[in-house]
């Protein structure tokens, strides 16, 4: 199997991942109108429409202007990372406030969404900045941004390069703990990465879960 068929499974799997993302955008809007900003619909179809591009372009790799296709994946993840955030800020607004509009359940399903869109959209920056990524960069090992635990054993594994789902474990693992688990970032943007999820994971699980559950309770 060639590198660019093992591009493209990657890609599908990171691609399913960038729309079960937006969908959970969708289902936090749909849960509560005021949780999102500005014109809702015109930013998931300008998502929807940023990701239908990448995904043309994985298709055709010989495509010219890789670098627009870079700036238009920077600017997908940008919209959804933005979005999300705007989100846990809306929702800890309305925490706060005495004329709140949100059930116990609307908290909940609200805060499940953003977790895991944190997640997901986060395995897509860590893909993309050290990996082929949404634009199929070529993935260098002297230009990386983690060191995973594969690297330090280059005999028992002669050529491994990581793929998404490995970035997804790394994500998953960053959301929960608030720290990487065997892999460790080894540049400062990768580090500002992560530091900016476990800031939002936090959030969401200390702040708005915990009061949903008392909410629940009440």
């Amino acid at each position: 199997m060639n590198k660019l068929t093992l591009y493209r499974q990657d890609f599908a799997l990171a691609q399913t991942a960038l729309f079960v993302a937006i969908c959970l955008q969708i289902v936090t809007w749909a849960n509560n109108g005021n949780l999102s900003f500005g014109p809702h619909p015109l930013i998931i179809l300008s998502e929807i429409a940023l990701a239908a591009i990448l995904g043309m372009m994985a298709l055709h790799p010989t495509l010219p202007k890789r670098g627009t296709y870079r700036t238009a994946s920077f600017s997908l993840l940008g919209l959804i990372t933005i979005e999300n955030i705007i989100s846990i800020v809306l929702v800890l607004r309305q925490l706060i406030s005495n004329a709140s509009s949100l059930s116990g359940y609307q908290l909940l399903g609200s805060a499940v969404a953003i977790f895991l869109t944190n997640i997901i959209v986060f395995a897509l920056w860590y893909w993309e900045i050290d990996s082929p990524g949404l634009t199929g960069k070529r993935w260098s090992r002297h230009d990386r941004d983690f060191l995973f635990l594969q690297h330090d054993k280059p005999h028992d594994y002669p050529g491994w390069q990581p793929n998404f789902v490995d970035y997804l474990y790394h994500s998953v693992t960053n959301a929960i703990n608030f720290a990487p688990a065997d892999t460790r970032p080894i540049t400062r943007q990768a580090k500002l990465l992560m530091g900016a999820q476990a800031l939002v994971s936090v959030t969401t699980l200390a702040l708005i879960i915990a009061r949903s559950v008392s909410i629940l309770g009440q």
